[in-house]
C-alpha cells in the first residue's frame, strides 16, 4: 500500500492511496480464513470447506469489502501518523474507475485538516464582572406588577370605562347566521386589554348591566380562521355585569395568592429571583468579554469550508431577521447571498469554536449524561402532551444531540476559563446592566 502527497496548501491536503491487487487478495483471504470454521457446504463438514471453494463461492463478494477495509486502515493509519484532524467528513474517490479484478486499487483523498491551535496565557486576561443587588425598588417594582396580575374587580353602578371588566353572553353572525366559536356565556372582558379583534372593546364603553348591545366588527383579512377572515360580522351582546379595577392591596393575602407564607417571604422570593436574573444577564456579558479576549489573544488558519457553511447559515438567519412574515423553515427564496458582514461573523464564530474545542479536550471537558437529561427536559417542556415522542425523536437523531451538546460543552469551558483568568466584580444598577445587555444584543 502506498500513500502518495498531492496537495498541501494551507489546511488544504490531497493524497492518491494506492491498494495492490496482491494486498487485495491477502485481505480476501484473510477475511475467508476467518470466516472458514463457520461455513457449512453440501459435501464438506462444518470447518473443512477447502479454500479453494471458498474463494470461488465467496470471493467476489467479500472483494468489496475488503477493499472498503484497504481504504479505510489506510486512512487512518495516515491521520495516526501525520497528526491530522479533518475538518470535515474528507472527500474518498476512486480514480480508476474501469477497476476490474486483478488490478490495484487507487483512491483520491482530500480534506481540509483543522489547525494546530496553541491557548493563549489566560492569567494575562483580565475580565470585569457586573453585580447588581436587588433593592427596595426593584422588588416593589415586582410586587406591584404581581398585584397587577392578581387585579380583582368590584361590582360599580353606571356605564363601563376603559379598564372595567364586564361580563357578557354573545352571539356572533354573519350574514344573520351564527358562526362556530363566535358564542359564549358568562364571559369576562377587561376594557382596553385587546383580547377581541379592533374595534370590538370600544363599542362597549358606556354599557351598563343589563343592556343588550350589537357590536359590529370586520375580521383582518388575514384572520387565523380562514372561513372568517375578511368577513363583517355582529356580535349581540348581553352585559351582565359591569365591575371596576379594586384597589391592588400588597399584604400577605397576595403572597398567600402566589403561594409564600407572608409577605416578607414573597419578597425574598422576589429578590432571589431578580438576583438570579440579573446574575444569569451578568454571566452573559462577562462571556462576551472572555470571547472577545480570546479572539484577540489568538490567530490562526481556519478551514475555509467551515467559514464558507458557516458564513451561509448566518446570512440566512439575516434574512430571515429581516423578513418577519417569512417562516424560518421557508427556503423558498432559495440560497442567500453571503455578505461581508456575515463573513466577518463567520471567521469570529469559527475561530473560537476550535478553539473552545481545542481547550476542552485538552481539558477533558464532558458533557454528563445527567446534563444531557436535563437539557432533554428543559426543551421537551417546549412540547406539552408531547414530551415523550420528542425524547424518542432526540434519541434517535445523533444531530439533535450534538445541538444540545454544544452550549453545554462550550458553557462549561467557559467555566474552565474565567476560573484562570483575573475578575473583578463591579457593582452597577440594574439600568446599567440592561444597557450593558441591549449592547451585547446590537454587536450580536
Amino acid at each position: 500500500m502506498q500513500v502518495t502527497e498531492t496537495l498541501n496548501e494551507g489546511l488544504k491536503r490531497g493524497y492518491t492511496i494506492t491498494v495492490t491487487a496482491a494486498e487485495l487478495a491477502a485481505k480476501v483471504d484473510e477475511k475467508l480464513v476467518e470466516a472458514q470454521p463457520e461455513i457449512e457446504m453440501k459435501g464438506f463438514r462444518k470447518g473443512k470447506v477447502p479454500m479453494a471453494l471458498l474463494k470461488k463461492q465467496f470471493g467476489q463478494r467479500l472483494l468489496g469489502e475488503a477493499m472498503q477495509d484497504a481504504v479505510d486502515g489506510a486512512m487512518n493509519k495516515h491521520f495516526e501518523d501525520s497528526g491530522d484532524r479533518p475538518a470535515a467528513q474528507p472527500d474518498v474517490k476512486m480514480t480508476n474507475e474501469d477497476w476490474k479484478e486483478g488490478d490495484d486499487v487507487v483512491v483520491a483523498l482530500n480534506y481540509e485538516a483543522l489547525p494546530k491551535i496553541d491557548a493563549p496565557d489566560f492569567s494575562g486576561i483580565a475580565l470585569e464582572k457586573l453585580v447588581v443587588k436587588a433593592d427596595d425598588a426593584a422588588v416593589q417594582e415586582a410586587l406591584e406588577n404581581l398585584a397587577k396580575n392578581a387585579q380583582n374587580f368590584d361590582d360599580k353602578d353606571g356605564a363601563a370605562e376603559d379598564g372595567d371588566q364586564i361580563t357578557m353572553d354573545f352571539v356572533g353572525k354573519i350574514d344573520g347566521e351564527a358562526f362556530e366559536g363566535g358564542t359564549a356565556e358568562d364571559f369576562p372582558l377587561v376594557l382596553g386589554s385587546g383580547q377581541f379583534i379592533p374595534g370590538f372593546e370600544e363599542q362597549l364603553v358606556g354599557v351598563k348591566a343589563g343592556e343588550e348591545k350589537a357590536v359590529t366588527v370586520n375580521f383582518p383579512a388575514d384572520y387565523g380562521a380562514e372561513h372568517l377572515a375578511g368577513k363583517e360580522a355582529v356580535f349581540d351582546c348581553t352585559v351582565k355585569a359591569v365591575k371596576a379595577p379594586a384597589e391592588a392591596v400588597i399584604d400577605d393575602e397576595l403572597a398567600k395568592h402566589f403561594g409564600a407564607e407572608s409577605l416578607e417571604a414573597l419578597k425574598t422570593q422576589i429578590s432571589e429571583r431578580l438576583e438570579a436574573e440579573y446574575a444569569q444577564a451578568s454571566r452573559a456579558v462577562l462571556k462576551r468579554g472572555l470571547l472577545d479576549a480570546l479572539d484577540a489573544a489568538v490567530n490562526f488558519d481556519l478551514p475555509p469550508s467551515l467559514v464558507e457553511a458557516e458564513s451561509k447559515q448566518i446570512a440566512h438567519q439575516l434574512w430571515h431577521d429581516a423578513q418577519e412574515d417569512v417562516d424560518q423553515h421557508d427556503h423558498s427564496h432559495g440560497e442567500v447571498e453571503t455578505t461581508e458582514e456575515s463573513d466577518k461573523l463567520a471567521v469570529r464564530r469559527v475561530k473560537l469554536g476550535l478553539l473552545l474545542a481545542e481547550i476542552g479536550q485538552k481539558a477533558e471537558v464532558e458533557v454528563t449524561d445527567q446534563e444531557m437529561t436535563q437539557a432533554v427536559i428543559a426543551q421537551a417542556r417546549q412540547y406539552p402532551g408531547q414530551e415523550r415522542a420528542f425524547f424518542e425523536f432526540i434519541q434517535k437523531n445523533p444531530q439533535m444531540q450534538q445541538q444540545l451538546r454544544a452550549p453545554i460543552f462550550e458553557d462549561k469551558v467557559v467555566d474552565h476559563i474565567i476560573a484562570q483568568v483575573a475578575v473583578t466584580e463591579k457593582e452597577i444598577g440594574k439600568d446599567d446592566l440592561q444597557k450593558a445587555i441591549e449592547e451585547l444584543e446590537n454587536e450580536a
